[in-house]
């Protein structure tokens, strides 16, 4: 079984319009933050931040948390939106 099927069967994205490239690179780098920090989402998440600036060009946003909802404005094919171990939901996208 290959690490992308791994991906995708583990962390279903609940919404993404990101090419297949892009989705497994953004949720790979979602998980390894999510896991190195277990305790501050809010590290996580300007690790997930700054990691995609670098990658994929600036305006990147991260939120990370429980129990919320969102209405954003992004970019076409930059949106991924997924669940980390169960409650635990990641948004991820860009606009500039």
């Amino acid at each position: 079984v290959c690490e992308r099927e791994i991906m995708t069967c583990c962390f279903p994205p609940q919404h993404t319009d990101m090419p297949e490239e892009m989705r497994v690179e953004t949720m790979e780098l979602c998980v390894t933050a999510c896991e190195k920090f277990a305790t501050n989402n809010e590290v996580a998440a300007k690790m997930i931040k700054e990691s995609m600036d670098k990658k994929f060009g600036s305006s990147w946003h991260v939120v990370i948390g429980e129990g919320f909802g969102f209405e954003v404005t992004h970019e076409v094919k930059n949106l991924l939106y997924m669940f980390f171990g169960g409650s635990l939901a990641v948004c991820v996208w860009k606009c500039s």
